[in-house]
């Protein structure tokens, strides 16, 4: 790794059109990060990882090796996104047919991981906490602690804030469930409109 004036890092064969990374932040060979993006502090991009023009990372971020992110895309603080994860902005993509106003937006919610090798279509939101599985696409949004995936995704459970699957139910209110994680103990709140 090289050593930067700045106070991020970037590898020597890293491209950083930006001047918007933050503090803490390292770049792995060969990713690339287009001008105008902009990423918080204490991220990880991996190996390969190519970010777009005006992309907006939050801090405490992880993106793995040759994830693929592109304008349109926001991902909020503390998510995971794994390996060769790819994430769409045109829902009617055509080669001969181009205009920015063809971008979709996407949100990835605080707290929320994509496994490995999955496809996110543009203008959808993946809810905080939420976990998708590796080689899932997400064609909806998904509620927040939400576990999906499959081809398309569906709703499999919902996990806790460390990831784990939740099945014990505490009590059931009127308009939710409130579970206990059996790995950590925490308490979540499910709501029931999050099952539609």
């Amino acid at each position: 790794m090289e050593e930067s004036t700045l106070d991020f890092h970037a590898h020597s064969t890293a491209i950083v059109e930006s001047d918007e990374i933050g503090e803490g932040t390292k770049i792995w060979h060969f990713a690339h990060v287009r001008e105008k993006a902009k990423i918080g502090k204490n991220c990880n991009i991996g190996k390969g990882v190519y970010i777009d023009t005006e992309v907006i990372i939050g801090n405490n971020v992880k993106i793995q090796n040759f994830a693929t992110i592109y304008r349109g895309v926001i991902v909020e603080d503390d998510v995971f996104i794994g390996p060769a994860v790819v994430f769409t902005n045109d829902l009617y993509p055509r080669a001969f047919i181009w205009s920015e106003e063809k971008i979709e937006k996407t949100i990835v919610k605080k707290g929320a991981s994509i496994g490995a090798n999955s496809t996110v279509i543009c203008g959808i939101e993946i809810g905080k906490y939420a976990m998708v599985g590796a080689g899932s696409v997400v064609t909806k949004s998904v509620p927040p602690h939400a576990l999906v995936y499959g081809n398309p995704a569906k709703l499999k459970g919902f996990v806790c804030y460390c990831g784990r699957k939740l099945e014990k139910i505490l009590k059931k209110k009127a308009e939710s469930f409130v579970y206990e994680c059996h790995n950590c103990g925490e308490v979540v709140e499910i709501k029931k409109e999050w099952l539609r």
